[in-house]
């Protein structure tokens, strides 16, 4: 899907603090802004796993997000199913075949600098999941959020696992807050029409 000529004149990158008031409304606006003006469907993978504290960002996003039941956004990568470096290339798979052509946001935990801990990002363009830890991962989605959690530099995967799970937390429920609104304009705003979701879908079955 070729969507530079839709960002050519928009702002992409916006990095907040999650704890920034603005931060709501302005990264709604900013990701209300990339999506397609076609009707789409809306995939969402929630990269990561919570053998990890760090890295369990995407799972708990794809379970708080779940629990606030979208009426317009496939979740992938939940707690009790997350996506991961094992079953990242099934999962990717299994998405392309049943969701084709669908709009897909990326979720995942980064490393980043000590002042960025605690940001949030969005950003046009594929995430590369694992880059941190020099794993070499399928890309991902027509746009990403990540959660930065902790310093990056040195022993990343130590640092993740030994992230502050309270912080961690906090952000997930705060991008999945994100794109829960996100699912309200959907459901609002007539310029932005969606493909009504079913429910989420996992591997189950197909594996």
């Amino acid at each position: 899907m070729n969507l530079m000529n839709r960002f050519i004149t928009k702002n992409e990158k916006l990095q907040l603090n999650y704890t920034n008031p603005d931060l709501p409304g302005k990264m709604n606006e900013r990701i209300m802004s990339w999506l397609p003006a076609a009707p789409k469907e809306y995939v969402i993978v929630c990269v990561g796993t919570d053998r990890s504290t760090g890295d369990a960002l995407g799972p708990l996003t794809g379970s708080f997000l779940s629990e606030l039941k979208p009426k317009h956004l496939h979740i992938y990568g939940t707690l009790p199913e997350p996506v991961h470096a094992t079953n990242m290339p099934d999962y990717i798979k299994h998405i392309y075949k049943r969701h084709q052509d669908a709009f897909l946001i990326a979720v995942d935990a980064s490393l980043g600098k000590a002042a960025s801990v605690g940001s949030i990002i969005v950003d046009t363009g594929s995430l590369s999941p694992g880059a941190a830890l020099n794993k070499n991962l399928p890309a991902i989605g027509d746009i990403h959020i990540t959660g930065v959690v902790n310093i990056s530099g040195f022993m990343e995967f130590t640092t993740l696992q030994n992230t502050r799970l309270s912080l961690v937390v906090d952000m997930a429920k705060h991008i999945a807050a994100l794109l829960d609104k996100v699912d309200q304009q959907l459901t609002n705003s007539t310029p932005f029409p969606a493909i009504v979701a079913p429910e989420n879908q996992t591997l189950e079955g197909e594996m």
